[in-house]
């Protein structure tokens, strides 16, 4: 085997260590074996190749799509999540959880073979049979149960919060009651409309997401994830500070695919983690630089972990418009990570790999270049109109193709089996959070809650948009926390949204701006799930590894007021004013990152510290005599520091 050969291999992290990783984040999973996980797989790979089929020759009807979707997802759901952690991970599937799998199957299957029956029926006013309650009664306590494992209690007690409200809200006294709804009425609402389960997030999840997060598996299993951690390596590997750089780039890459920060942070937290520690990096540091690159993944297009199909499908334009305005947002988030890396780098004398540690960057990319061709793929399609769903199912048998010819990365039908079955079981929880959401947001729809909530909001905040974003985003960090991205982002779209949009704010702004905050949970104490994550790979204590998270991740909890008072930052508008704006927005947020880190040309003293991050700010608010405070400001800091090293040095010399 040659050098160049080897220095590759010592680029491929283990694969145990990968899965040992993964398993501090995923203590609910049981690990089936023998004859059960044989059935379980051939449910999961049935449930991609429904999703396939119905790609490739167009959907069914709403309710039947998305109640198979579901009843999918449910089966496998007990299957494979332990209803306690506490129980042992080997342990058989017991008997009840059988129970409830049949369930599933006989409750669900009723929507899907009478869908069409349930769509043209009037409903609230032919009423439904006693039979026809029990079994919305029961797909909902086999939801709930369902939510409860895959996505934790948190959402379940909003979930039951929401339903008492539904039910006895017409006894709560003022503004906040409602009128009173007979049980049928709320079933029917909930099950047999597509306003409640059957709502716009399960039918996205049932479509387009599932795709995208399948043909996140087939990159997987092909190599081509490994591929683009590689390149990343070889690319910036020799660089200062190169292995945390190779973990922003590795991260925003393979996170923009995955819609998991957490899953991102593991996967490729694995290599990249202990990779930063053997250069020098704090383990503390080293996994906040993971867990912040992991969860931006989410807000880079074009995929943006395909929630951004949720905000098209809510906005009702094609989703290449969501992915445009989302890429200065992006950029600025990894500008402000990437400048203070290496000023960490700088600051403690970090250098990168040395040459014989990595392979040469010519040799990586022609190995796998191919690779590209997917990810070049779904951004055309989207781009000249095609369908996600059309998109997604190319990409994917781009890349079958592009693994079945490669000398490297062979591909043969185990693979695909593989993947298949992985594609399924990494889209319960998105499948699960949407459907469960859709309890909320069927309630809010029937009770009219959400005007009420908004007008709320809009009272507190004394018609003040500041004070109503901030309140805003206060929520969807505190929603975040407990759930998914996706299920957090879609409880505020009926809730603080209109909101916003009523004081002003534009509907992409309104919306990109809770999605962006509900995706900063992940690195937001006290419940920071990606940064904990990573502490668990590092070795290094979870809350400190959360404050260091958000520390890196400053400039991320600034960008989004940034474009709702500027929507030039979501290219919107002129193309002058827009350049003058993007370009006086990088310099702002790239002085905020020096005053976080502390480090310009030298230490930066408290006051040096608060002064930058005065002008910087002033930068960043799109006015030109703001902008030309912030300009002034960063200059006569530049030359004090300057000046100071000058002066230090000469009394080095003369002593």
């Amino acid at each position: 085997m040659s050098d160049k050969q080897n220095s590759l291999e010592q680029l491929n992290f283990n694969d145990r260590e990968a899965v040992e990783a993964e398993s501090v984040v995923r203590p609910k999973h049981r690990e089936l074996v023998g004859v059960a996980a044989k059935v379980i797989s051939f449910v999961a790979i049935l449930m991609s190749l429904f999703h396939l089929y119905t790609a490739l020759f167009g959907i069914f009807d709403s309710i039947m799509q998305r109640s198979m979707h579901l009843g999918f997802a449910l089966v496998l759901v007990f299957a494979i999540y332990k209803p306690s952690k506490k129980l042992s991970k080997n342990a058989p599937i017991p008997w009840y959880d059988w129970i409830l799998m049949v369930l599933s199957i006989a409750c669900y299957s009723y929507f899907v073979v009478n869908s069409q029956e349930i769509a043209s029926r009037m409903s609230y006013i032919e009423k439904l049979t006693t039979f026809e309650i029990a079994l919305g009664i029961v797909g909902g306590l086999l939801l709930i149960e369902a939510t409860r494992r895959v996505v934790g209690n948190a959402l379940v007690i909003i979930i039951v919060a929401f339903l008492v409200y539904g039910l006895w809200g017409h006894l709560v006294p003022g503004a906040l009651g409602h009128r009173e709804f007979p049980l049928m009425w709320f079933i029917d609402h909930l099950f047999y409309t597509t306003t409640g389960v059957f709502s716009t997030p399960l039918g996205v999840s049932a479509t387009f997401i599932f795709l995208f997060i399948l043909f996140g598996k087939f990159l997987e299993v092909s190599g081509a994830g490994q591929f683009f951690i590689n390149l990343s390596v070889a690319g910036m590997g020799k660089y200062r500070g190169g292995p945390a750089k190779t973990a922003i780039l590795a991260s925003s890459i393979l996170g923009t695919i995955s819609g998991s920060a957490v899953a991102n942070t593991v996967t490729t937290g694995a290599f990249t983690i202990p990779l930063m520690r053997k250069t020098g990096y704090k383990k503390h540091f080293a996994a906040a630089i993971e867990s912040v690159a992991s969860t931006g993944g989410q807000i880079v297009p074009p995929i943006m972990g395909a929630s951004a199909f949720i905000i098209a499908a809510y906005l009702g334009i094609p989703y290449m418009d969501v992915a445009i305005a989302a890429i200065v947002p992006a950029l600025l988030y990894y500008i402000s990570l990437f400048i203070q890396v290496d000023l960490r780098a700088r600051r403690n004398g970090l250098e990168g790999l040395k040459k014989d540690q990595l392979p040469k960057f010519w040799e990586v990319f022609k190995k796998g270049f191919l690779f590209f061709i997917p990810l070049v793929l779904i951004i055309y399609l989207l781009a000249i109109g095609s369908s996600p769903m059309k998109a997604g199912l190319y990409a994917i048998v781009a890349t079958i193709v592009i693994a079945a010819i490669s000398a490297v990365h062979r591909i043969g039908l185990k693979k695909i089996i593989n993947a298949l079955d992985l594609g399924a079981k990494a889209a319960l929880e998105t499948a699960i959070a949407c459907a469960a959401a859709g309890l909320i947001i069927g309630v809010i729809g029937l009770t009219g809650i959400g005007l009420k909530f908004s007008s709320i909001i809009i009272d507190i905040s004394g018609g003040v948009l500041l004070l109503a974003l901030i309140f805003t985003m206060i929520t969807s960090i505190i929603l975040g926390m407990g759930l998914p991205t996706v299920a957090a982002y879609i409880v505020q779209v009926p809730l603080t949204i209109p909101a916003l949009i009523e004081m002003g704010v534009s509907p992409m702004a309104a919306h990109l701006f809770v999605f962006y905050f509900a995706t900063l949970s992940a690195i937001t104490p006290p419940v920071a799930l990606a940064a904990f994550a990573a502490a668990g790979i590092s070795g290094s204590e979870p809350m400190k590894t959360g404050l260091t998270a958000m520390r890196l991740g400053l400039a991320a909890y600034i960008v989004p007021f940034m474009f709702v008072y500027g929507e030039n930052l979501l290219l919107i508008g002129g193309p002058l004013e827009t350049l003058l704006s993007v370009v006086t927005a990088i310099i702002g947020i790239i002085g905020i990152a020096i005053a976080a880190e502390g480090w310009m040309l030298r230490h930066s003293f408290w006051y040096e510290r608060l002064v930058l991050f005065a002008g910087s700010v002033c930068m960043v608010i799109p006015d030109l005599f703001t902008d030309a405070i912030g300009v002034v400001v960063l200059v006569l800091v530049y030359i004090f520091q300057k000046k100071f090293r000058q002066d230090l040095l000469v009394r080095q010399e003369a002593s």
